[in-house]
């Protein structure tokens, strides 16, 4: 549903309570029936205050936990649990089962952006003034090699240059 206009889908709530079919909501808007349903609930539930997010809205592990719990152990209907929480597809509650189910039962956040060089930095200080001087010379020669190759690229390049200016 992220593919519609804000406007769009208070329309299509709009014409499916005036009673026009699932089918030609679904060929006019290139969206499923599901989906066209499971906005009407949504709306019907949460009025149109629940369709003005931000995209990417973050969930707290504790509120994705009862979520899945409430689905797992007290066996409530994915769909019935999605639009009670104000979640704006129910795809995102399977989405958070099955990567639960494939963590081992476990919660795991998943991290966003580039990682940090801690890992890389923290390497770097546990090693010996040998394996530093090591690690540095053969870091040279691979600048000194990659210098070189540009070097010569960039001779190449222009001599062809030069020959197409000569031909004109």
């Amino acid at each position: 549903m992220s593919k519609l206009s804000y406007e769009e889908k208070i329309e299509i709530y709009k014409k499916r309570k005036a009673g026009e079919t699932l089918k030609t909501l679904q060929s006019k808007y290139g969206i499923t029936k599901h989906n066209i349903q499971y906005l009407v609930w949504l709306i019907d539930k949460h009025g149109f205050d629940i369709l003005r997010t931000t995209k990417n809205k973050e969930y707290p592990k504790q509120f994705k936990e009862d979520a899945i719990n409430r689905v797992l152990i007290d066996n409530e209907p994915i769909q019935a649990v999605a639009i009670d929480i104000g979640l704006l597809s129910d795809g995102m509650l399977h989405n958070w089962i099955k990567k639960y189910k494939e963590n081992g039962y476990n919660i795991v956040e998943r991290k966003r952006g580039r990682p940090t060089m801690a890992k890389v930095i923290k390497q770097n200080k546990n090693e010996t003034k040998d394996e530093k001087i090591k690690r540095l010379e053969e870091e040279n020669l691979y600048l000194k090699a990659e210098l070189e190759y540009s070097k010569k690229l960039r001779a190449v390049v222009q001599a062809r240059k030069n020959q197409q200016q000569k031909k004109k």
